[in-house]
């Protein structure tokens, strides 16, 4: 009876560690890198509505010089990519529990998202600027200007955080993709959304008119943000070489390439 109980507790505690390697995304080899090597394949996580970062082509392939960036990853740790597309807010948790290996989605570098992932180098600045409806660019231009009306960011994203911080008195109108939030914007709902530069500028080219820039000024140190990809924590040698591949493609000007591209085939898409 006791060898018996013995099997059964040496059964449970295998059962155990298998459960808790799969939930931290970790191999018998206990790193990221590790898993990845094994498999030959990277699974990179993304939200594939925000153009020129990750977007969708006529085949439906995920694109984007953020995609640029994860096949570049690949190719130098010798295997192959695998994209998820997921909502932006469930990358990260994703990333943590091992879910994906890397989440590449125009992420800003803050100190409170380094708290439970790993940054790696920031491969690109951007700055943050106001959408608004056609004929209201002169009209939505201070932050009292905005007061009691609602502006819209994706949810889970640092734009939110931009709206509570420097638009105090007005109502931060959250949704999950930004396509939602333009609707939302040209009929009427709310009084704008603050959004990434490059994004911007195709939400309002894609607009047939109805959207344009707002003559709304953030200050540039809140409003200027470092994008990097995000790793889960304790993985140093994956993080390494991911930073390897940043810090060369971005010297070498292969990723502005990419972002030129991507800008190009949005237009051609007409997002």
């Amino acid at each position: 009876m006791k060898k018996f109980q013995k099997v059964l507790v040496f059964m449970f505690v295998l059962v155990a560690s298998i459960a808790a390697v799969s939930a931290s995304g970790s191999s018998e080899n206990g790193t990221v890198l590790a898993d990845i090597k094994e498999r030959g394949r990277l699974i990179v996580g993304t939200e594939a509505q925000y153009a020129p970062y990750e977007f969708k082509d006529m085949n439906a392939n995920i694109v984007g010089c953020d995609m640029f960036l994860a096949d570049e990853i690949a190719k130098a740790l010798g295997v192959k990519l695998e994209i998820v597309d997921m909502a932006f807010d469930g990358i990260i948790p994703a990333v943590q529990s091992g879910q994906v290996d890397i989440g590449l989605a125009a992420f800003t570098n803050t100190p409170e998202r380094a708290e439970v992932i790993d940054f790696s180098s920031i491969y690109e600045e951007s700055l943050q600027y106001l959408v608004v409806a056609a004929g209201n660019e002169d009209v939505y231009t201070t932050p009292e200007s905005l007061a009691g009306l609602k502006v819209g960011a994706q949810r889970g994203t640092i734009q939110s955080q931009l709206i509570m911080k420097a638009m105090p008195d007005s109502e931060l109108f959250e949704l999950a993709k930004y396509p939602e939030l333009s609707i939302e914007v040209q009929n009427g709902n709310i009084a704008g959304l603050v959004v990434d530069a490059a994004v911007g500028d195709s939400i309002i080219a894609s607009s047939d008119g109805k959207l344009v820039k707002a003559n709304y000024t953030f200050d540039s140190k809140e409003a200027t943000f470092g994008k990097s990809a995000v790793i889960q924590k304790g993985n140093p040698d994956f993080l390494a070489e991911v930073n390897k591949v940043i810090e060369r493609v971005v010297a070498d000007g292969s990723y502005i390439q990419a972002y030129n591209d991507a800008v190009a085939l949005q237009k051609e898409l007409g997002l």
